[in-house]
């Protein structure tokens, strides 16, 4: 439901011919579809929640976080599919989590409990 204030998007970068390897990448990973709108965006509807990282290492952009019952599976899905780990698998308050950068340079999570 829509409402005032409320996050209801999540845009990421693809730039120039990225935008085809990036929607492979996480149809192989994730099992994500797709809508295009042109040669140049596509659009995908896969959920959204969101949080704050108010950490001294917390980078200046956005995080997004996509979770797994299986993370070690997971971890092989993402990396077969053809992304960079940037951080392998480790503990956080609330469960485990590893970062990978996409074909198009952006940085996700993937958390488990």
């Amino acid at each position: 439901m829509r409402a005032d204030g409320k996050l209801d998007y999540l845009e990421m970068q693809a730039a120039g011919s990225a935008i085809d390897g990036v929607k492979a990448f996480y149809s192989a990973a994730f099992g994500w579809t797709f809508t295009d709108y042109g040669p140049r965006y596509s659009a995908f509807s896969e959920g959204l929640d969101g949080g704050f990282d108010g950490s001294a290492a917390a980078e200046a952009k956005p995080l997004p976080v996509l979770f797994s019952a299986d993370l070690e599976r997971t971890l092989r899905l993402v990396e077969d599919a053809g992304a960079k780990i940037t951080r392998p698998i480790f503990d956080f308050p609330g469960g485990r989590r590893f970062h990978f950068a996409d074909p198009a340079g952006n940085e996700l999570a993937v958390w488990a409990e």
